[in-house]
């Protein structure tokens, strides 16, 4: 028997709206959040019982903010320019030692800033992110070791973000 879609909201409803906000502004994450658990709500009764709630919806998430980007802007951004706009949003709300690790954050290359924010927000494990990059668990693994290891040079913070085991 599947548990209630409300719960589905409550635990992991933040867990989405970081990911949108990882891949968006503040506004679009938002819209994003909205359309993620509008399709989610939809396909829920076919959802197979043993399924990965929080994988399925990250993915979701993920496709929603991406038509959000091709909606709002036709052409494509400038990944520097998509993350710094996100991140302008997304520091207003942000405490001042989180400030510098996000900014960062924003500067790592592509793939690298997408397996922390899968990761470290979305709480994804690495299978699951190599299904959403299309790359293989090593190379998710690979990607996310070379971001945490820029993250800590740049700041200089050995004990960031420690691996959960």
């Amino acid at each position: 028997m599947q548990i209630p879609f409300e719960r589905i909201v409550q635990d992991y409803g933040l867990n989405v709206l970081r990911v949108c906000r990882a891949l968006l502004d503040e506004h679009r994450a938002q819209d994003a959040w909205s359309e993620t658990f509008l399709s989610a709500l939809k396909a829920y009764p076919q959802l197979a019982e043993d399924a990965n709630v929080s994988a399925w919806l990250v993915r979701i998430a993920r496709n929603k903010a991406i038509d959000e980007l091709r909606k709002n802007k036709p052409e494509i951004l400038d990944d520097h320019q998509q993350w710094e706009h996100a991140d302008e949003q997304v520091n207003l709300e942000m405490e001042a030692d989180n400030l510098q690790l996000w900014q960062e954050v924003s500067k790592l290359p592509q793939k690298q800033r997408m397996v922390v924010g899968y990761r470290y927000l979305g709480g994804l494990s690495y299978a699951q992110i190599a299904q959403l990059v299309s790359g293989s668990e090593a190379a998710a693994r690979r990607a996310g070791s070379d971001g945490i290891k820029n993250l800590r040079r740049i700041l200089g913070d050995d004990s960031l973000w420690r691996e959960q085991s």
